[in-house]
């Protein structure tokens, strides 16, 4: 009886459910449409949302599990009920994994740090929380995940200084090797000083429109700031005018965008460069304090195209033939060329083709005047122009230092385009067959400037035009994707233009124009056109296929061709190259259809395409261009052909083996010979690359020691120059040990301090390394060199002369005293200090300092000897290192005595202390000084007494002359007393003394 209740209750809550969902759809779960790419290490959120359900308020509750692509079975990951319900637990307790309901019926999946192995096949799953089960309670999605290659850098200094007014200019590189289709946005940032956010100057967005900030607005919209693009991956910001409120941080970022399938688009990653500091400084009066007075003027401001504009920039300031002056014309605040202070011409870039065809002329008229000729000129030289100078100061080495720059006012000129006589022509019809080759003639009347011809197509008479090829007037030819292995143009004379299409197939029918545009200078005047319609007329079809390859094994870097031969009919076809890495991975290159259009599966840099046709087969070339490792492996071709609207594949060609193999190494070395140093000494071992493969490359070095014991790694730097010691090598060691690398490349190991375990065999090992054209580094084989060191105990052989030397000398002389060393233990880490005493003659011999110079290079004096100014008279010198001299000046008497000099070695220990290794005394110098001059004699006069008086005149005579010759004698020796003397008394002198301030 109860279990006829039970299915009862059952069946009518299996009917009531019937009749509740009875008219609508039942439950939808919804995710984000996939794939899905994204960044290893970036967050993934998957958003999960269901609707249907009788209970729109209740909440909800998920579960989330993936499917990994090497594995068929389903990992639980997280659920809304249950805190055990994934696998990896620990991701989820540490919040790397996230289920977050945002409304009661959805919830938000997120994983914060992306993984290489979280590539899978997500599912997210609602549990049902009625008994009827009507309509998807589970939905799917697939998560890519790919690696980061964004990378961004500026070539630019991290210090930049610049005048006010200046134009400033620097460049952003910034790439990615993603091989999914992505878009590249670069910004330009400015991080002004006190300010916590930085202000945007200029950016190109994924969808390649420019967008100033809003600071930067204003000089935006009057082309002083641009952002260009000058190559495939190269971003440069121009700044014209620079102000002093640009001062700050400027720095380039860059952002890799992807779009996920629902349109929206998603920032993978993005990555900055580093900051570089800019410096703008305001103006300045010039040096002599007056204004600058600069202006422009025009011969005329009115002008037709093809005529002459002639600008005179004038200047005005006082001494103005004393001055130097950089002078520089500007439009529309771009320059355009400059006059340097010494006359010289300099032309920007993109004015440097009218400089050479003599379009634009500049040049210093007189000492006020600059003129600028531009003949003849367009409809876009037309605008504002300025003139700009800088003061030039003559700096003391011949440099010119500039100062602030001054400008004009701008003067504004206008130019009137010409009319033209142009007229063109082209046949009306053309027939061809199927696979055939179309020819299109276009015909030019009344040439009389430059041309550029534009050829399009449209299916319909009622479509529009769309590009299949262009020929610019400089020559340059473009051509639209869908014709890039299709279309030839050509233009055999100057005023013929032709079209070509190889192999024509049904598709390539349509209305085909011409548009001729004719050029002055770099402005359009005026374009024509022509149309023809091209018929094709359908052939059978039957091909054969056969793959060749010129080479089968190539070197990284080679070319390779692969020709896929095909015979038959012309008739539309689509070709596919495959390739075929290992046993299991197999890779579609690329598809051509027979419209011409291109899909790529792989690298599309990597690969060229080329046809030839000749009257029975058609050749498809597939190129490589620089072969890598990742283009080895085991090619194919298919072919399909287009037959009742649809595409049939024929069976494959023959397999062609590639194989890529690494270059030879060309890496050639020179180590430094055996060496023999003494213990404690500073070692120096070098090891040079004479030659390598390429002047590009880098290298990576490791140096090992050999012993009779083992091989020890004592240090590696790798190719970017990170070194890490060996891990035999303690902590204490490696304080020793360093290593460097100079141009040349050249690496030098240097051991402070050797040690008895530092002897034995060095070897240095070099490996080259080399970047594939794919931009992956790849290693040759390595190259070593060798030294052998040889350690030996420093030899204490420090000997001086003791013989005894006397020297005499006359008072007032220069006295050269020497003494010489017999033997010297002459070694790098080894330090002299050299001191010279005196003795006086006679008893007591006592040893008096004269002077000494320490091992560190300090010389010092005893501080007595400053009051007798002995420090003024004494010279040290050494000619030689086996000689050491000691001069005195102006010798006296006093200066008599015994000379000695002592020679003593020192040595810097390995903690930093000097330690004394030997001391040595040299023989005893003998200094004799003598007094120049002598006493008068004084002879006396007798005659005899003949008369009285007489005598009593010449005894009066004798006494006066006797006063006079003592008086004589008195004043020579005073006069040598008061004279300076060498040394003073005995006890004046002693042993200690301080060091002279």
């Amino acid at each position: 009886m109860l279990r006829l209740l039970s299915h009862f209750w059952t069946c009518l809550l299996f009917c009531m459910g019937q009749l509740l969902h009875h008219g609508d759809a039942g439950v939808l779960t919804e995710v984000q449409a996939g794939p899905l790419y994204r960044m290893a290490g970036s967050r993934l959120s998957i958003s999960c949302n269901v609707s249907g359900f009788t209970s729109v308020n209740s909440q909800k509750e998920f579960e989330f599990r993936v499917t990994k692509p090497a594995k068929s079975n389903v990992l639980n990951i997280i659920s809304t009920s249950d805190p055990d319900f994934g696998y990896s637990m620990y991701r989820v307790r540490g919040n790397d994994i996230t289920l977050t309901h945002v409304s009661p019926n959805s919830v938000l999946f997120e994983i914060q740090s992306l993984r290489k192995d979280d590539e899978g096949e997500y599912e997210c799953a609602v549990i049902n929380p009625d008994i009827v089960y009507h309509g998807t309670y589970s939905a799917k999605t697939a998560v890519k995940v790919i690696d980061n290659s964004l990378s961004v850098s500026s070539p630019a200094s991290t210090s930049l200084s610049f005048n006010e007014g200046e134009a400033f200019a620097v460049t952003c590189q910034a790439s990615s090797n993603t091989i999914q289709h992505t878009h590249l946005s670069v910004a330009w940032h400015l991080h002004k000083e006190g300010e916590d956010d930085a202000q945007l100057i200029m950016s190109l967005d994924r969808d390649f429109t420019l967008r100033s900030g809003q600071e930067f607005l204003e000089r935006y919209q009057a082309r002083l700031i641009r952002l260009d693009k000058l190559e495939e991956a190269t971003y440069r910001l121009t700044m014209d005018q620079l102000e002093v409120s640009d001062r700050g941080r400027i720095y380039c970022q860059a952002q890799e965008w992807i779009q996920d399938p629902d349109l929206s688009w998603y920032s993978l990653t993005q990555k900055t460069t580093r900051e570089m500091s800019l410096d703008v400084k305001g103006k300045e009066l010039v040096p002599d304090g007056t204004s600058l007075v600069v202006t422009l003027s025009a011969q005329q401001t009115s002008l037709q195209e093809g005529q002459e504009l002639l600008l005179t920039c004038s200047v005005d300031t006082q001494k103005l033939e004393e001055k130097f002056f950089s002078v520089a014309w500007l439009q529309a605040g771009v320059e355009l060329a400059r006059i340097g202070p010494m006359g010289v011409l300099s032309v920007k870039s993109e004015y440097s083709r009218r400089e050479k065809q003599g379009e634009l002329r500049a040049s210093r008229i007189g000492d006020r005047e600059y003129r600028l000729v531009l003949q003849p000129v367009s409809t876009d030289d037309q605008g504002g122009y300025m003139c700009r100078v800088w003061p030039q100061e003559r700096g003391q080495h011949g440099a010119f230092v500039q100062g602030a720059a001054q400008d004009s006012s701008t003067l504004q000129v206008s130019i009137a385009a010409t009319a033209s006589g142009l007229s063109v022509e082209m046949q009306n019809s053309v027939h061809v067959n199927e696979g055939d080759r179309m020819t299109l003639t276009f015909k030019v009347h009344g040439v009389k400037s430059q041309l550029s011809v534009a050829w399009q197509r449209k299916v319909t008479s009622t479509a529009a035009f769309t590009n299949v090829a262009s020929l610019s007037q400089e020559g340059v030819v473009e051509t639209a994707a869908e014709f890039t292995n299709q279309v030839r143009l050509t233009r055999p004379a100057a005023d013929v233009f032709i079209l070509e299409l190889d192999e024509v197939t049904l598709a390539d029918s349509g209305v085909y124009q011409c548009v001729v545009s004719e050029w002055n200078s770099r402005s359009k005047t005026n374009s024509h056109s022509q149309t023809t319609v091209l018929t094709v007329a359908p052939t059978g079809s039957f091909v054969a296929v056969r793959l060749i390859s010129r080479s089968s094994v190539v070197t990284i870097g080679d070319n390779v061709e692969l020709m896929c031969r095909v015979k038959g009919p012309r008739i539309p076809i689509a070709l596919t190259w495959i390739l075929q890495r290992g046993a299991s991975t197999i890779d579609n290159i690329l598809t051509l259809y027979s419209d011409g259009a291109v899909s790529w599966s792989g690298e599309q840099h990597r690969y060229q395409l080329r046809i030839e046709n000749t009257p029975r087969e058609r050749i498809y070339f597939l190129l490589i261009n620089g072969a890598t490792h990742r283009e080895a492996g085991s090619y194919q071709c298919q072919v399909s052909v287009f037959q009742k609207n649809v595409y049939k594949k024929l069976p494959l060609s023959n397999p062609t083996a590639i194989m890529v193999q690494n270059p030879e190494s060309d890496l050639t070395l020179t180590s430094t010979a055996a060496l023999t140093r003494h213990i404690s000494s500073d070692i120096s071992i070098k090891c040079s690359v004479n030659s390598s493969r390429s002047g590009s490359s880098r290298h990576a070095v490791t140096w090992i020691l050999q012993t009779q014991v083992q091989n020890i790694t004592i240090a590696s730097s790798d190719r970017d120059s990170s070194v890490t010691f060996g891990p035999k090598v303690e902590a204490v060691h490696s304080q020793r040990i360093s290593i460097q690398q100079t141009k040349g490349p050249s690496f030098e190991l240097t051991i402070r301090n050797a040690l008895t375990s530092d002897q034995g065999t060095y070897v240095c090992e070099v490996v080259e390394w080399l970047q594939d054209p794919s931009g992956a580094w790849y290693h040759l084989t390595p190259v070593s060199g060798t030294t052998r060191l040889t350690l030996i105990e420093p030899a204490n052989d420090l000997l001086l002369d003791t013989t005894e030397k006397w020297v005499t000398a006359r008072e007032g002389d220069e006295v050269q005293l020497k003494c010489d060393l017999i033997s010297n233990a002459s070694s790098p880490s080894l330090f002299h200090t050299i001191t010279w005493f005196y003795s006086r003659r006679g008893p007591p011999a006592v040893n008096s300092l004269l002077l000494q110079l320490d091992h560190t290079g300090l010389l010092r004096y005893p501080r007595n000897q400053r009051l007798h100014g002995l420090q003024g008279r004494l010279r040290l010198s050494r000619p030689n290192s086996n000689s050491i001299g000691l001069a005195i000046q102006r010798v006296s008497e006093e200066d008599s005595g015994t000379y000695r000099c002592r020679v003593e070695q020192y040595q810097l220990g390995y903690e930093g202390h000097w330690q004394q290794k030997a001391s040595v005394d040299g023989g005893p110098i003998m200094l004799s000084v003598n007094v120049t001059g002598g006493k008068e004699a004084l002879s006396g006069y007798s005659s005899g007494m003949v008369i009285g008086v007489l005598v009593a005149i010449v005894v009066c005579s004798l006494l006066v002359i006797l006063m006079l010759v003592l008086k004589l004698e008195q004043a020579k020796t005073s006069e040598k007393k008061s004279g300076q003397t060498l040394w003073a008394e005995q006890h004046q002198l002693k042993t200690k003394f301080n060091t002279e301030d």
